[in-house]
């Protein structure tokens, strides 16, 4: 592993930001904070972050107040990541600007409102939520006079484009480019991607728990789960249920982190990268043990059938499915159905105009929206 290190403390596999490659429109450094900083700054002041609060993890909004919304959901990324990156010596505020970033593109109604807004827009392109976080920060933001979006550097921007494809990846210029050419991203983008990992899938176990949808009972079928649940048992016998619960999920994570460095630390050394172009050039090197790795897929498996496949999430998001669509359909039929700056877009962008208007939703504005273009007992 290299010990070199820069000014700032970070190593020299690390990214740069006085060597950053750039922003889209040239500014002027600021005066007091590096580069990635600044993007951290807008990503928290831009409007789509706000919006966040509103949006759907896995339980809508209103179904109670203690379940994780995007936004809190990229809080927690952002404190796992940041964590992570301090323990490797890399940039921290780039770590945090990407996992505060990365769900901006999400619609309302999670992942179900996602597949809908896909399906509305498959004769147009389609629709992912990773690729339209970019075009958030890239296009959509409008709060400076000089550019549309957040003009984030690239290395931010490389971090929120987790996946692409190669259609798309041909039009988005050099952040486009690892997916044409092969090669990684940098080790702050590899870390916030696993960090995402461990957030969504330890805090849906809480919130499925806290639900009634899942059961401690139901929980005993998965190693990561039972193996710390069954030592805070031992170790605190007249523990009540709540904390028990956080206690073993809090002991997954710090396994799960604690896995991640070893491993991580292991194939650093052994690629032996001096700059963050050779951490581009070697296979990925942010990762879990394989055990490890396995452990983490069984629990994201069980969430899948016995949470996120529940009759009850399903039912929802149906109804959730099927308000993106009447949505979608009203306002492509009916652009004056849009506020005026949107159907503005609509004669410059055409359809993707109304996806995006559609994506910024928050659940209960999506919710308000259905009722005043379909009727109050949609």
């Amino acid at each position: 592993m290299s010990l070199q290190t820069s000014a700032r403390g970070v190593a020299g596999y690390a990214a740069q930001s006085e060597a950053s490659r750039g922003r889209r429109h040239a500014e002027p450094p600021a005066t007091t904070r590096s580069d990635f900083q600044r993007d951290r700054d807008r990503i928290i002041h831009s409007t789509a972050f706000r919006r966040l609060e509103y949006k759907t993890q896995v339980f809508l909004n209103h179904e109670g107040d203690l379940f994780r919304t995007r936004l809190t959901h990229s809080i927690e990324v952002a404190q796992i990541a940041r964590s992570i990156a301090r323990a490797l010596q890399l940039d921290e505020d780039l770590v945090e600007a990407i996992a505060l970033a990365h769900d901006l593109g999400h619609t309302p109604f999670g992942h179900a409102g996602q597949d809908a807004l896909n399906a509305c827009m498959r004769g147009h392109g389609g629709f992912e939520h990773n690729l339209q976080s970019l075009r958030v920060v890239d296009e959509l933001e409008q709060r400076y006079a000089a550019f549309e979006g957040l003009n984030l550097c690239f290395e931010t921007r490389e971090g929120i484009l987790k996946h692409c494809s190669v259609a798309n990846a041909r039009r988005l210029g050099d952040v486009g480019l690892r997916f044409l050419q092969g090669g990684q991203p940098s080790l702050e983008a590899q870390v916030a991607n696993l960090a995402d990992e461990i957030a969504y899938n330890n805090h849906d176990v809480d919130d499925g728990l806290r639900s009634g949808l899942i059961s401690i009972e139901q929980l005993g079928q998965v190693e990561l789960f039972s193996r710390h649940a069954d030592w805070v048992r031992s170790a605190y016998p007249a523990i009540a249920e709540r904390r028990l619960i956080h206690e073993t999920v809090r002991r997954m994570i710090d396994e799960l982190v604690g896995d991640l460095l070893t491993e991580t630390r292991h194939r650093i050394a052994q690629a032996a990268p001096v700059s963050v172009d050779d951490v581009r050039k070697a296979g990925p090197l942010v990762a879990f043990s394989d055990p490890m790795r396995q452990q983490a897929r069984d629990l994201k498996s069980f969430l899948h059938k016995q949470l996120y496949r529940h009759p009850r999430v399903v039912s929802v998001m149906d109804d959730a499915q099927h308000a993106v669509r009447t949505l979608f359909a009203a306002y492509a039929s009916d652009e004056t159905l849009l506020p005026p700056e949107h159907r503005e877009r609509v004669a410059g962008l055409g359809i993707r105009a109304v996806a995006d208007y559609i994506a910024g939703m928050t659940d209960r504005f999506a919710l308000k929206e259905l009722a005043r273009v379909t009727g109050p007992n949609s």
